[in-house]
């Protein structure tokens, strides 16, 4: 008779529908916690009232995480409730910026990034890769000049005396510029442009020096490290210099013959080097993405490309919060790079590449969400 009582174990397709039963509550529930989510994001434009309540927030999340029953479902319903205000967060910024109430960021829009009667500085010495990018995008007539080092470049522009500066910032073979991501963040410059260039770089001597009698090559560390294969085929020591043209300069002052330069055959040319051997990249297709910079903040109404710096909070989750903004207004992110913030230990500012224009909507809103839940946010450029 006791068995009989017993009840029978569901089998797994009835355990399904009940879940499934569940589900549609929650469904429901959340379209119309959405609802209402709505009526609160007209309440604040209306009254001029930040979306983000952090303070509410946490004291919310702490109620409904303390009606949980085990340690395991109070985490759970914590990180639904996060993602829940996020999402609801993410609907006000793109009610606020539909209804015209976000300003639009200090950047003025121009037809076009002028070319012609514009006076461009470059890091390094002709036959540089930053003088060839400097002439691929200016034209070869362009009134340019060069200075030392990357913080020159970007003083020239501050002060005003350049009007466009060149600097490389990536390289498909070795990676980031980490020193100019950093000096982005150091001055009010901002990205008006990019330029690619093809990176074929050339071993060269003096006019009757032998490849195998080659001891020593002096370089750039990102040209060393690019031709690296060769260097080690035939076991060359290797010298670091600030640039390939500097490279190719030292070279030529140095009357030895054992010594050479791994630098563009342009820089060889310039400097009466003989090519040994070309090209010696490990990558044949390496190519350096260079980014114009300009004093003004300026952006081209065709402009495709939004480059920001942001630092996280540091707490668990940050970045990706940061990063859901772009995710969740339909942007599609192109790069990410993280650099240490230098007055705090171990902790980082990311800078994000993602496609879109300043006077697109969905970029505004993602930008307001991302500087409001951000401890720094700053705007690189649009290009």
């Amino acid at each position: 008779m006791e068995q009989e009582n017993e009840k029978k174990p569901l089998d797994l397709t009835e355990i399904r529908d009940q879940i499934d039963e569940v589900d549609h509550v929650i469904v429901n529930g959340f379209q119309k916690r959405m609802e209402l989510v709505h009526s609160v994001a007209e309440y604040k434009i209306a009254n001029k009232i930040p979306v983000l309540d952090p303070k509410r927030e946490s004291d919310k999340i702490a109620e409904l995480s303390g009606l949980a029953h085990s340690r395991f479902n109070q985490r759970g319903i914590r990180d639904i409730f996060m993602q829940m205000m996020s999402i609801s967060r993410k609907m006000q910024y793109r009610m606020l910026s539909d209804a015209g109430v976000f300003q639009k960021y200090h950047f003025e829009r121009v037809e076009e990034i002028r070319r012609k009667d514009v006076r461009v500085v470059f890091q390094g010495v002709p036959g540089a890769y930053a003088h060839e990018a400097t002439l691929q995008y200016f034209g070869e007539d362009c009134d340019h000049y060069h200075v030392p080092t990357w913080k020159a470049v970007m003083e020239e522009v501050a002060e005003g005396k350049a009007d466009y500066g060149v600097l490389p910032i990536e390289n498909s073979s070795a990676g980031a510029v980490s020193d100019v991501y950093d000096l982005l963040m150091s001055y009010n410059n901002v990205i008006v442009a990019e330029t690619y260039l093809r990176v074929a770089h050339v071993l060269a001597a003096l006019p009757g020096a032998k490849l195998e009698e080659i001891r020593t090559v002096y370089s750039h560390a990102q040209g060393l490290m690019q031709c690296s294969d060769f260097l080690e085929a035939y076991d060359m020591n290797r010298v670091a210099l600030s640039n390939t043209a500097i490279a190719a300069k030292t070279v030529a002052e140095s009357g030895d013959l054992t010594v050479a330069a791994i630098c563009s055959e342009k820089a060889a040319k310039l400097q009466g080097l003989t090519v040994l051997k070309k090209p010696v990249n490990n990558n044949r297709t390496n190519t350096t993405r260079f980014i114009i910079i300009s004093g003004k903040p300026i952006f081209a109404m065709d402009a495709e490309r939004v480059s920001i710096c942001f630092e996280a909070h540091h707490e668990p989750g940050a970045l990706y919060r940061l990063l859901s903004h772009i995710i969740y207004n339909s942007l599609n992110m192109t790069g990410i790079e993280s650099r240490p913030i230098p007055e705090k230990n171990w902790e980082y500012r990311f800078f994000v590449d993602f496609e879109g224009n300043l006077d697109d909507p969905g970029v505004l809103s993602a930008l307001h969400g991302i500087e409001a839940e951000s401890s720094v946010m700053k705007i690189l450029g649009n290009y």
